[in-house]
């Protein structure tokens, strides 16, 4: 049997069309049902086959387009068949039809799974035009039914016009199907809770039958069941039926709510961090508490803060009883020690150096040791602190420490033994506080030397000082260590009972203020405010080192550390009785991570017990911030507006944070 293939080429509109097509010899017969199977064979007499002719000619056949050859010849001559050229071109697209539906979404989500947006800019084939554009039509009208558009059309046009072809989507939305009902089954079940529940899932008769509202409104159900008692509830899939000849929809969720539980137990799989003791102390949530899944979360947060676990996994089980549930408690222990190290520079307080090794856990549960040095050229320190966090509930911290100083200040220098104990109320990054608060005890015995302020002799003072500090601080500041907006405010008094040949009383009290105001997007202006006062004693009575002094980094800046106030024949600072500082500052943000500060200081130190708020020393300078991930990283250079002898022309600051 003699076959051929016949080739037609032709333009669908869209692309190129190549159809191949079988073509038998005349005088063969080809069955048309192609399940057929062959007939079997036959007996039959043997019969010579006739010989072929190769010089008969054959029959024309038109359908083919051209001509047989011509076999006189006694050889085939060869045909060209036509071939059309795959020609390709940049292209552009756009769609039409939706200025009147909810499209941002449908575009966002176009874009992002178009091919045709995915290989926008790159030449194609009018074959590769052809597929992407019945492609992304797919994928539109499939986005238009999950916004509700059940009956949505989208037609394909390629404008030929221009030399770079454009393909246009158009889309006819027609109606916006809606929920004839809403039906949330087993939802009674819940008793008391079911409206809030309702409120939560938010969806009724006569909104979009929208796929993204739905979902949404799934999710926060979900949530929402799980956080007013019920953990082990379960909801269904949400079953859609949609109905074209009326444009409805009836949703269908299944609810199981499991049972309305309480707090119960906590359990810990082992004791390799902590037991569930300790954990029930940094839960905000007390058994016999409505169970709510977001406290189980923050709780979860808590366990990983303390920087003793590296992973934990918190599930609920069935409690000692029908109404309550267990929280079973698995966490992964974290290395437990810490080496850290700082250095830092300032006028007046000279290079510093500090290094410390902590054991986060060496006295369970969360009892930590921390041996801690420092060592500088105006600074020696060692330093033994236990500190036990999560002391009788979330963020206390119990702490008690053993130092041994050593420092040498242009006022005095003090050779200092301290005991001292805390209890205080802590924030930190992960959980700011508005409220935060401490109280403690001090014990001291320094060996002080200072000079005689009227005549300037040198002399030197043992003092015994018993202390009970307190302090109270409000932050209502959006950031710990970079506040753009809000304000803090804070109260420290010290009640202190001091020995140095007669024994005498007195009390310290400091108030702290500060604002934080965005100017623009890139500037915030930030301002502070310092006063403090002794009361009770006078100056020279007071230990040099218990004193106020103004000056440095942390206070007015362009001066040296603790040079500000009433100096002595020497021209050295002596200290006072009261104090006031004020600070302003604009913050600009100035290219990537790198900002400016230009900055005014003021303040002064008075011999009497309330401030007089005059004479001030003034400082001014610019301040460079790199904001890192832990935090911004401060230098500051200023100098003094209206110095006093012996006060230098420029001082610099480092340090971790801003100023205040």
């Amino acid at each position: 049997m003699c076959r051929a293939v016949s080739r037609r080429v032709g333009w669908t509109g869209a692309g190129f069309l190549l159809v191949l097509q079988p073509v038998v010899a005349r005088g063969q017969s080809v069955s048309q049902d192609p399940g057929a199977q062959p007939a079997p064979a036959r007996s039959a007499p043997a019969q010579t086959s006739p010989s072929l002719d190769p010089t008969t000619p054959m029959d024309a056949m038109p359908d083919l387009g051209v001509e047989w050859p011509d076999l006189s010849s006694g050889g085939i001559e060869s045909v060209e068949v036509p071939q059309v050229a795959s020609l390709e071109t940049r292209y552009s697209y756009r769609i039409e039809g939706l200025d009147e539906v909810e499209a941002d979404l449908i575009r966002k989500r176009f874009e992002a799974l178009s091919a045709l947006a995915q290989h926008s800019g790159d030449p194609a084939s009018a074959a590769q035009l052809d597929r992407r554009a019945r492609q992304d039509a797919d994928l539109l009208k499939q986005l238009m039914r999950a916004a509700g558009y059940y009956d949505a059309d989208v037609a394909v046009e390629v404008d030929q016009q221009k030399a770079e072809p454009a393909v246009i989507l158009h889309v006819a939305p027609h109606q916006r199907y809606t929920f004839e009902s809403v039906d949330l089954v087993g939802l009674d079940q819940t008793g008391a809770r079911a409206d809030d529940l309702q409120q939560a899932f938010g969806l009724s008769a006569g909104d979009p039958a929208d796929a993204d509202r739905i979902d949404a409104a799934t999710t926060a159900l979900r949530e929402r069941i799980h956080d007013t008692g019920f953990p082990f509830a379960k909801v269904s899939a949400p079953e859609l039926t949609v109905d074209h000849a009326d444009g409805k929809a009836v949703l269908t969720l299944t609810i199981d709510p499991g049972g309305n539980r309480t707090f119960g137990r906590i359990e810990t799989a082992d004791n390799r961090v902590f037991g569930g003791d300790h954990v029930q102390e940094i839960a905000r949530f007390h058994p016999g508490d409505t169970y709510d899944e977001a406290e189980v979360d923050d709780l979860r947060r808590a366990i990983i803060q303390t920087g003793l676990v590296s992973s934990v996994r918190i599930t609920p089980v069935p409690g000692d009883s029908s109404d309550t549930v267990n929280l079973n408690v698995a966490m992964e222990p974290a290395p437990p020690r810490t080496i850290a190290g700082e250095l830092g520079y300032g006028t007046g307080e000279g290079a510093r150096a500090e290094a410390s090794w902590t054991h986060r856990n060496l006295f369970p549960p969360e009892g930590a040791l921390t041996l801690r040095g420092v060592l500088g050229t105006r600074e020696q320190l060692a330093n033994v602190i236990f500190r036990r966090n999560n002391f009788k509930g979330r963020d206390r911290v119990l702490t008690g420490q053993v130092a041994a100083t050593h420092v040498n200040r242009n006022a005095y220098e003090a050779h200092t033994l301290q005991i001292a104990a805390s209890l205080e109320r802590k924030t930190n990054i992960f959980f700011q506080k508005k409220w935060t608060w401490s109280l403690g005890g001090e014990l001291l015995a320094s060996d002080e030397r200072d000079v005689i302020a009227s005549t300037g002799e040198p002399r030197k003072r043992t003092y015994f000082i018993a202390a009970l500090p307190a302090n109270l601080v409000y932050d209502g500041s959006d950031d710990l260590l970079n506040p753009t907006r809000g304000f803090r405010l804070g109260a420290r008094v010290s009640p202190e009972l001091s020995l140095s040949g007669d024994v005498f009383g007195y009390t310290r009290v400091q108030l702290d203020a500060s604002a934080y105001q965005p100017i623009s997007d890139s500037v915030v202006l930030a301002g502070r405010t310092r006063l403090g006062t002794i009361l009770g004693a006078p100056r020279d009575a007071v230990a040099p080192s218990r004193r106020f002094y103004a000056g440095g980094g942390a206070s007015v800046r362009g001066y040296g550390y603790q040079d500000i106030g009433p100096r002595d024949p020497n021209n050295d600072p002596i200290g006072g009785r009261s104090l006031a500082e004020f600070s302003i500052e604009a913050r600009v943000k100035a290219f990537g991570n790198f900002g400016v500060v230009p900055f005014l200081d003021a303040g002064n130190i008075y011999t009497d017990a309330i401030p007089r708020f005059s004479n001030f020393r003034f400082g001014t300078g610019l301040g460079v911030r790199y904001y890192s991930s832990f935090g911004p990283i401060r230098v500051d250079v200023g100098t003094p507006l209206n110095p006093q002898p012996g006060d230098p022309r420029i001082a610099v600051y480092v340090s971790l944070g801003q100023a205040f």
